[in-house]
């Protein structure tokens, strides 16, 4: 790509475009064919003595002819007939640009079967969709994958139509009026190039043509940086689900000999961020004086080698990442499951509704019941676990079976297998033996059951069931029911379509609530009765 902006190709382009300007105007005897041949034979680039005239006339043009004039020798004045210096300049330029774009398209297609190809490798690999940085809904990694190609596929389509937009050559004189050639003239001498004739120009290709070729690498290689940003949150050392590959000689810090750091994304992040800047300029020189000005030149010698060069390199190393990008499914899953099933209250709000009740009552109800185990999703100290629960448990009455519930259905407790923990929370209010007895039978067959069942059906269930639990449960031993207006236990209860007692935290909330010297044993027996007579006879007490 460097080589197609260097001082000695852009010379050998210009003498390309003079050399068939040169034959077509041979062809119709306007310059004669001796001269023609001497142009395209003898014309030869030596960058020092450009460089040198220049320095001396200051017009880089003037000093390009007079240095091919020196080789051509006498016939030498037939070059750049009736040509004027943006003629020659423009077209060129499109040339130029027509041989950057082959080598970024290859680089587009490349990533894009890359990301295609991983995508496809993680199709069934779940992970949490986060909204605002915030856990949301289950997604799958190779769905993330595939956007990005998507985005690729979308890319490319806009690359080859600003492509083509820029394969326009422009050879009609100082203010676009063919005053010395013939519009058939720059429609032969494109065509012999490989261009377009410009449908109308002043002494320029109008600068819109540009401004929309440097705007479509800057949103190409915003979508590198969007792929970049996304793999440095994924490889966060809290996330840790992806990250960049790491060589075993490769060093992340020259004082923390731990780190692993994604430097090729956040080079790929920072220098889209140039591309982004260029197309800024690029915009400024669509505003030219009158039928041209050369405020556009300067500044196009800098933003198209850089935007092309840059394009090129960044779609090298994202198409690098992506492929050697490290993925780590089990920590996908232990931070899907991290909240305990809570990730499924939009599935659950849906299916009160469907069961009868109003969308908005449900929806009030489930996110009340949702946020409280926020409090216990971001605590992992032991001791400050205890703490609050046993905060608590000093709490409402409604309030305190949600505790217990939502401490039972704990993410660490549930995978961990960790029924003493669970056990524990039971026996803290006097449980009956027979309790936590019952309770070590289903939770074993409970976890087994699930581990042949899908994971959304599992997690389902499982928020499902415990906030149902806990409702009928505070209902059911006549706790205060004030603040669950508009819960319609019956329509839930069917939604479940799972005899209540079979979940093990129905079995610790049940046995927590009614396990205290607060309930004597006529108001538990009470309680049991119009639980049996309400939702039938679950358990044997």
């Amino acid at each position: 790509m460097g080589r197609i902006w260097s001082d000695e190709n852009k010379y050998a382009t210009w003498l390309q475009v003079e050399s068939a300007a040169s034959d077509v105007l041979a062809e119709d005897g306007i310059v004669p064919a001796e001269a023609a041949k001497a142009i395209r034979e003898r014309g030869a680039i030596d960058v020092a003595r450009i460089n040198a005239i220049e320095a001396e006339v200051r017009h880089d043009v003037i000093a390009f002819t007079t240095a091919v004039a020196e080789k051509i020798g006498p016939e030498s004045r037939w070059l750049h007939y009736g040509l004027t210096s943006t003629d020659v300049v423009d077209t060129a330029q499109a040339l130029q640009i027509q041989a950057a774009s082959k080598l970024i398209r290859g680089g587009i297609v490349r990533l894009a079967d890359v990301l295609r190809k991983r995508a496809d490798e993680f199709r069934h690999t779940p992970m949490i969709g986060r909204t605002h940085g915030v856990h949301a809904e289950p997604t799958t990694f190779g769905l993330k994958l595939l956007n990005w190609y998507a985005e690729m596929q979308r890319n490319l389509a806009r690359f080859d139509a600003a492509t083509e937009d820029m394969r326009i050559g422009k050879l009609s004189g100082a203010v676009g009026t063919f005053g010395h050639l013939k519009p058939e003239h720059e429609e032969r001498i494109s065509a012999r190039l490989n261009l377009k004739p410009a449908p109308v120009a002043t002494q320029v290709i109008q600068r819109d043509r540009h401004a929309h070729y440097i705007s479509t690498l800057a949103v190409l290689t915003a979508t590198l940086d969007k792929i970049a940003t996304e793999i440095r949150h994924l490889q966060r050392t809290e996330v840790r689900e992806a990250e960049e590959f790491f060589s075993e000689k490769q060093k992340g810090s020259s004082a923390m000999p731990h780190k692993r750091n994604p430097i090729t994304c956040e080079q790929i992040s920072g220098l889209s961020r140039v591309v982004r800047a260029n197309a800024q300029t690029a915009y400024e020189n669509v505003a030219l004086w009158h039928e041209r000005d050369i405020s556009h030149s300067s500044a196009e010698r800098v933003i198209f080698p850089d935007s092309t060069i840059l394009a090129d390199y960044l779609l090298d190393k994202t198409a690098g990442v992506i492929e050697k990008l490290l993925v780590y499914p089990a920590r996908m899953m232990r931070n899907l499951e991290s909240t305990g099933g809570l990730i499924f209250s939009g599935q659950l709000l849906l299916d009160l509704a469907e069961a009868g009740m109003l969308r908005e009552d449900a929806y009030r109800m489930v996110q009340k019941l949702a946020m409280q185990p926020w409090r216990f999703i971001v605590v992992r100290n032991p001791e400050q676990k205890k703490r609050l629960r046993d905060a608590s448990y000093n709490q409402p009455k409604v309030e305190e079976a949600s505790a217990v519930i939502v401490a039972c259905g704990d993410a660490d407790g549930w995978r961990s297998g960790d029924l003493d923990e669970m056990l524990r929370l039971g026996r803290e209010g006097g449980q009956p033996e027979n309790y936590t007895e019952q309770a070590k039978i289903n939770i074993p067959n409970y976890l087994s059951a699930m581990s042949s069942d899908t994971m959304k059906a599992w997690l389902f269930k499982q928020v499902m069931l415990a906030f149902t639990t806990m409702l009928l449960t505070a209902e059911t031993l006549g706790y205060d029911t004030a603040p669950m207006e508009g819960f319609e236990p019956d329509k839930v209860r069917a939604v479940l379509q799972l005899p209540l007692c079979y979940h093990p935290v129905a079995l610790l909330g049940i046995g927590h609530l009614q396990g205290t010297d607060k309930f004597n044993g006529g108001r538990f027996d009470m309680g049991r009765t119009v639980f049996a007579e309400k939702y039938g006879n679950p358990i044997k007490l």
